[in-house]
């Protein structure tokens, strides 16, 4: 490790991972990545900032142990910071380590599948320094319950045309029928007015440190109001100033053809047909070169986090050929034993889903179809927040990446 100022929390937070790490690459702000043992052995000490990306924070806690809060509690009590985006800032309300005075709202009063750009109000704050017109991202968002000594820095204003609820797009529905319509057949509440005013930024202490908490994804991809954000966090919570210049280019393509290993080679191959069957069949399509938009009733999060990470293990293997070890192809060839039933289950799961959809209404939890059940089963388990062979995959898959990235890191 460098010992830069920043750490980044790597475990359990998979696509969001890569999305903070490329992002934070790309706009020449320095970090060390670190993992939860890391934080139980002590490593926190020497930085001014952790920052925690989205993921389950309810993963993220089980990653932690209870000797990993303490110590993330220790650290931010004697004085350093807290960041958290989304997943990473509902480790820090009192449903996590309970760093705020924030409760998440239950589901039942949320806008539980709100993704996309949003208009946010804005307080007077360093944070939005730079900002003229403040519309940013959020992605399938917590909402917060808060205490009376928390500062809001922002709130939400209204979802752009462009954005989505569930897989309703938002402009096509006000300009065609009523949310409330929509949302007695969809059993959820749709209406992006009713995020309005609701807490989106916000900012508090515990002991000595800064916890500053964001339910807006400000490492979104070619995101330029993101982007000054991010500049202005680290040098708000860091006192980091980014320089301008290509201090690290190599921030990996998104779309890599082929890769350096046989084994991950035929994964890629794989998983590029179960996306194009997903496209096929109209289950999904692109919303940015990170993330796709699904139809509800299946799981489209599961299957876009897989392809992202492989594509990274593969162009990482392709770009450090030093990595290349025996290491290196044993953790590959675990991964391709869970890897190949996965992908063939869930071929499967998705064209009878996809049947399924056309004779009534299904969720992704819930089907009346006993095949589609004993198979979201054996994949998902029962969880929304990860389960069955899928967590085990994606465990795999992510300790790998991680690996690669540790070797290729010099993040200044």
């Amino acid at each position: 490790m460098t010992m830069n100022r920043v750490a980044l929390l790597w475990d359990e937070s998979y696509l969001w991972g890569v999305m903070a790490y490329e992002a934070l690459l790309a706009h020449n702000l320095p970090f060390d990545l670190i993992r939860s043992e890391d934080i139980r052995a002590g490593k926190l000490q020497g930085y001014t900032l952790l920052f925690v990306p989205g993921g389950w924070a309810s993963n993220k806690m089980k990653s932690l142990g209870d000797e990993g809060v303490e110590a993330i509690k220790q650290f931010i009590h004697n004085g350093g910071n807290y960041l958290g985006f989304c997943g990473g800032a509902g480790l820090a309300t009192l449903d996590g380590i309970g760093l705020l005075p924030i409760k998440r709202k239950p589901t039942r009063e949320r806008v539980p599948s709100f993704s996309g750009k949003i208009k946010l109000n804005l307080s007077a704050h360093p944070l939005w320094q730079g900002i003229a017109e403040p519309v940013f991202y959020a992605w399938w968002p917590s909402q917060f319950a808060i205490d009376s000594s928390i500062n809001v820095l922002a709130t939400y204003a209204q979802a752009m045309p462009d954005a989505f609820s569930s897989d309703l797009n938002v402009a096509d529905v006000e300009s065609t029928r009523s949310w409330q319509e929509l949302e007695k057949i969809y059993g959820i509440n749709l209406d992006p007015k009713r995020l309005i005013n609701d807490p989106a930024v916000v900012e508090g202490s515990y002991g000595k440190g800064k916890v500053l908490l964001s339910l807006i994804h400000f490492d979104t991809p070619d995101d330029a109001n993101g982007a000054t954000v991010l500049k202005n966090l680290w040098s708000y919570l860091a006192g980091h100033v980014s320089i301008e210049g290509d201090f690290r280019t190599s921030v990996l393509p998104y779309f890599h053809a082929d890769g350096a290993s046989e084994l991950i080679s035929e994964m890629e191959a794989l998983i590029d047909e179960l996306i194009v069957l997903g496209t096929r069949n109209f289950l999904w399509f692109w919303r940015n070169p990170l993330l796709l938009q699904w139809r509800r009733g299946i799981r489209g999060l599961e299957y876009c986090s897989l392809f992202i990470l492989i594509k990274r293990i593969s162009g990482l293997l392709k770009y450090n050929n030093a990595v290349h070890s025996s290491l290196i192809t044993d953790h590959a060839s675990r991964i391709e034993k869970l890897f190949i039933p996965f992908v063939g289950s869930a071929k499967k799961l998705l064209i009878l889903e996809r049947q399924a959809l056309q004779n009534g209404h299904i969720t992704y939890e819930k089907c009346d179809d006993p095949e589609i059940q004993k198979i979201r089963t054996e994949l998902f388990a029962n969880s929304k927040s990860y389960g069955g062979l899928f967590k085990k995959l994606i465990d795999e898959i992510d300790s790998l990446l991680y690996v690669l990235l540790a070797a290729d890191s010099k993040h200044f």
